[in-house]
């Protein structure tokens, strides 16, 4: 990972991507030439950003055609912080269902519900999209937001 600006270190960096469970915002491009922004469920593993999507996705046909990307991960609520870079995208064919499942643990708290079921029906239909050659700039507004 490569720090291009911003407050943070590598290792903080590495400790907001685990820890912080929002969505991702990942943006890719369409064949005109025009950024679109969808937002995925992600976790953090051995310097990759990993989400998961239906085959079938358009976001998927995006990063096929441009594998180059941008991402922000930042919730909607004060304190304001968070990271934003760029990533070359990989489709992993073969590792949906299981990084589906892991998502679903790390943003439902497990499998039991009624959306996890649901996701889980279609999991033999899920592609692993993987973020590498990650290179992010943070930003931290927490002390100035505090009263």
């Amino acid at each position: 990972m490569k720090v291009l600006a911003g407050p943070w270190s590598t290792n903080t960096i590495e400790q907001y991507l685990r820890d912080t469970v929002v969505p991702i915002r990942l943006a890719s491009m369409e064949p005109g030439g025009c950024p679109v922004v969808l937002s995925l469920w992600y976790l953090y593993e051995e310097g990759a950003i990993w989400c998961a999507t239906q085959r079938t996705a358009r976001v998927v046909k995006r990063l096929e055609r441009e594998p180059r990307c941008g991402f922000e991960i930042a919730a909607d609520r004060i304190p304001y912080r968070g990271i934003r870079g760029r990533a070359e995208a990989t489709i992993d064919l073969g590792s949906g269902a299981t990084i589906l499942t892991r998502l679903i643990k790390r943003y439902l708290g497990g499998t039991e519900s009624q959306l996890a079921t649901r996701l889980l029906a279609r999991a033999e239909n899920e592609v692993a999209l993987r973020l590498d050659a990650l290179r992010v700039s943070t930003w931290d507004f927490t002390e100035r937001m505090e009263e």
